[in-house]
């Protein structure tokens, strides 16, 4: 990996004194960047480290000239080529996606080909990554991503763009025939979810989703804790993420002359630039990350990834129609609109239930924000994790420890009659391998979608103001009319629909 780890740990929230959890400082994009790259480490206790600076790997340097060689793809070969590694393209090579690709160029079985951005700053940073790693100068550049899945030397691509081209780059993968690593969360509405889960399905692509939480010791135990029956029958599942970020420039300047902005744009809804839209420049940091018209903000974007593990450790919430509730607070200044506190709660069909909160992240102290009642149940909390309570016991799982209660649930030991959830200790090697053995990955596009629509719901429920009911089967809500509008593609402009 090019980045360091991030320095996720908030400030611990006093169990004795019941005080709410509280960051010691905001969760930036490069901290969250750093934090979401790495792989989740093994019940450690330990603070993470620092992350270095962004800004030394955004230095621009002069355009490299590129060694074009003739390589074919690696299933021209077949089982029994002389080298069998997979040809990968990296898309969207900003921050988040070297950070990924950093992972791509430590497998021995890959070699990636080329790398693709509008970003002339992000493209220059990832040759020389991708030069770096492999000592020559091999690697190809593409500024539009349809020339590099034209490509038929390409096996596989990894996508980490802005959120709002995920869906519309992967879709146009799964045609091209590239099976696809896709960055979370997945798609601003559920119906682009789905049509990316149909065009996966129906091209037979192996497709991984970046929640490579999966891939840890850790929240495997916890769920297989679950779904083994030894907490007792299940009761409760509480989920926390950090929240998005308030603030932001609203005043149009001139786009970075090294950023094809209107590409950058696709299809969202054309806007000017504004300071620190695309980018963390001087003086500010990026803001689409927060902004509803190119994501939906943290509520997705670090909250799939615990409730991913609730999906993981419980399946059955999805078996019948759940109802969803709770408030949100939205910012009404500034280049960021996404909910910065949230309360978020679902009622399933077996009658389990599940709170989704956020941690303040910048925004002022308030009641829905207040972590008081959850320390005071599980002691001391990080800015995110899962934890699953029931009739004999609770769980607690984040990307720094696994606890219990009664401690000693930690040592169950599971037999082979228990249900065992598949092994990973590298969520790129996993899917690297399953590309080659054409089976499913370890979050497959059925459950990433799964998780991505448990983002949705809380959002809508938040947007809408009250109760809804979602029915899992139809995958629509029962007679609502707006919340179902809102499942809907948004208004794309005419010349970047698909």
């Amino acid at each position: 990996m090019t980045m360091a780890l991030a320095a996720g740990i908030l400030q611990l929230a006093s169990f004795a004194s019941g005080r709410s959890i509280r960051p010691t400082t905001p969760v930036t994009p490069e901290r969250c960047i750093a934090e979401m790259n790495r792989e989740p480490a093994v019940a450690c206790l330990r603070p993470m480290k620092p992350i270095l600076s962004r800004r030394q790997f955004l230095h621009t340097t002069t355009a490299m000239a590129l060694v074009t060689p003739v390589i074919l793809p690696s299933s021209v070969f077949g089982q029994e080529a002389p080298s069998k590694r997979l040809h990968v393209g990296c898309i969207g090579v900003g921050p988040q996606g070297r950070g990924v690709m950093g992972n791509f160029l430590a497998q021995r079985d890959c070699r990636v080909l080329a790398v693709c951005d509008v970003s002339k700053r992000n493209l220059e940073a990832a040759v020389r990554q991708v030069n770096g790693a492999y000592k020559d100068e091999a690697v190809q550049t593409h500024a539009d991503y349809r020339d590099l899945l034209a490509r038929p030397d390409i096996d596989a691509v990894l996508i980490a763009t802005p959120d709002h081209w995920h869906v519309p780059v992967a879709v146009a993968a799964a045609r091209a025939g590239k099976d696809m690593y896709l960055e979370k969360p997945m798609g601003l509405s559920v119906q682009e979810d789905k049509q990316l889960r149909r065009a996966c399905q129906n091209r037979q692509r192996i497709f991984q989703f970046g929640t490579q939480q999966r891939s840890s010791q850790q929240f495997r135990q916890a769920c297989e804790l679950v779904r083994n029956g030894r907490l007792g029958k299940l009761r409760n599942i509480d989920v926390w993420a950090a929240a998005s970020m308030p603030g932001g420039s609203t005043a149009p300047i001139a786009a970075p002359a090294d950023l094809a902005y209107d590409f950058w744009l696709g299809p969202a809804p054309e806007a000017p630039y504004t300071l620190g839209k695309a980018y963390d420049e001087d003086g500010a940091w990026k803001t689409w990350w927060f902004n509803y018209d190119y994501a939906l903000g943290f509520i997705a974007g670090w909250g799939v990834h615990p409730l991913d593990i609730a999906y993981w450790g419980h399946p059955e919430m999805m078996d019948g129609p759940l109802t969803i509730e709770g408030p949100g607070v939205f910012p009404l200044q500034g280049a960021c609109n996404t909910s910065v506190a949230w309360n978020v709660r679902f009622e399933f069909a077996n009658r389990v239930t599940m709170h989704y909160r956020g941690t303040r992240n910048g925004a002022e102290p308030i009641a829905l924000n207040s972590f008081e009642d959850w320390t005071k149940k599980y002691g001391p909390l990080v800015d995110h994790g899962t934890a699953f309570e029931g009739t004999d016991g609770w769980v607690l799982v984040d990307r720094t420890q696994i606890r219990t209660s009664p401690e000693k649930l930690i040592e169950e030991k599971f037999g082979d009659q228990d249900v065992r959830l598949p092994r990973s200790a590298n969520h790129v090697r996993n899917f690297l391998d399953s590309t080659k053995s054409r089976e499913p990955a370890i979050c497959p596009i059925e459950d990433a979608v799964q998780a991505d629509i448990l983002c949705h719901l809380s959002d809508i429920a938040t947007r809408v103001k009250r109760k809804v009911t979602w029915d899992p089967e139809a995958e629509r809500f029962l007679d609502d009319r707006e919340a179902n509008q809102r499942l809907r593609t948004r208004v794309q402009r005419s010349k970047w629909m698909a």
